[in-house]
């Protein structure tokens, strides 16, 4: 179909050209008495038959260049485009706006050749100064909020300082603790997952490596656990930075450019973007938040599973993943028994406990009882 459309559109090109510029070419070679040769119906065929010889030559050529500015196309956002083309047209005014003069000066090449490089030239500069400036015209065009009459219901406004968009990366996305989160409600806004992370993520899922290739899948049924929850919102931004090559860094690009919050468990991402004024919401910092407090003289039963760092020390963990540190632990291997808490540690990577066991606090106790009766 697309060949069939570029043959007639390279016809009637033809036929408006022949009829055009082949008189002239006529008289430049003297035939313009020659009637049958020089008539706008010769000269409509000739310019027919020559175009539709190199629309047969270079149409798939032209179809293949067609794909792929639409491929490009699609892969550009929507402010993008809207922003590069007015940029566009306004150094396309400017640039004939400039030319005028070099229209009158009778040197072939300042009446002909200097208006289309100027006209070039600053349509190319509007299209570059539109598309890195989104952020800046899209705050400068945006209305100025109504202001709320007395009486009426309230209704949140979305301004520069609302984050609605949480931006998901492959590493949140894996861990899948996201959708619970957002099933409870205390995301607001909307989930939005960029095609170069669900690339990221397919190429996981295809790996040859078979614990990557599970996560991957993993990560994969997440995005569509959330897409089906109904009170979940959740979008997909097609767009994509080629000239930046990692995955975390167009995040950070994305983020600024939609003014979002990264949603990440990622220790290293979460720190560049905070070097960079992106807000983010580390999934790690939230389980750490929600945690049980521990106060020094608590008691909780636990059981070692393994020997710690330091001489006759145990390990143990409570339900949520919390390490506990048993002083002489280690005689009680594979033994569920109950612990004093001492004191606790917060780190980087999570809350740390240490304890002794009950029963040698008791003793502890009762021999300083004895030794006071004494």
């Amino acid at each position: 179909m697309q060949k069939r459309v570029i043959t007639v559109i390279m016809l009637l090109l033809g036929i408006s050209l022949g009829v055009s510029f082949l008189p002239s070419l006529w008289q430049t070679l003297k035939l313009t008495g020659v009637t049958w040769l020089d008539n706008i119906f010769t000269n409509a065929l000739i310019g027919a038959i020559i175009f539709i010889i190199l629309a047969m030559a270079l149409g798939n050529s032209i179809v293949a260049l067609i794909k792929k500015l639409e491929k490009g196309i699609s892969e550009v956002s929507i402010s993008y485009l809207l922003f590069g083309s007015l940029g566009a047209i306004v150094g396309l005014i400017l640039g004939v706006l400039i030319s005028i003069p070099f229209y009158n000066i009778p040197i072939p090449f300042f009446n002909l050749g200097m208006p289309i490089i100027i006209m070039a030239l600053l349509g190319y500069m509007g299209a570059r100064v539109g598309t890195t400036r989104i952020e800046e015209w899209g705050k400068l065009m945006a209305g100025k909020r109504k202001e709320q009459k007395e009486g009426e219901v309230l209704e949140r406004k979305i301004d520069d300082h609302f984050h609605k968009y949480k931006i998901l990366d492959t590493s949140v996305i894996i861990d899948g603790r996201i959708y619970d989160i957002a099933k409870t409600g205390f995301l607001e806004g909307t989930l939005l997952i960029p095609n170069f992370v669900l690339y990221e993520l397919q190429y996981i899922a295809d790996s040859g490596d078979s614990l990557k290739r599970v996560r991957g899948r993993r990560g994969l049924d997440i995005l569509n656990a959330l897409q089906k929850e109904e009170g979940i919102s959740v979008e997909m931004y097609d767009g994509d930075f080629e000239e930046i090559s990692e995955v975390d860094s167009k995040l950070i690009k994305l983020a600024k450019l939609l003014d979002g919050v990264v949603v990440t468990n990622d220790y290293n991402l979460n720190k560049v973007s905070e070097f960079q004024n992106v807000p983010v919401l580390n999934i790690n910092q939230l389980a750490n938040a929600v945690k049980p407090v521990v106060i020094p003289g608590e008691t909780m039963r636990v059981m070692v599973v393994k020997a710690g760092t330091e001489r006759q020390q145990g390990v143990a963990y409570l339900d949520d993943g919390t390490m506990v540190v048993v002083e002489d632990g280690q005689h009680f291997m594979n033994e569920t028994l109950e612990v004093v808490v001492t004191s606790a540690l917060q780190t980087a990577a999570g809350r740390m406990i240490f304890a002794k066991p009950a029963h040698a606090q008791k003793g502890i106790t009762e021999n300083g009882n004895n030794n006071s009766k004494k």
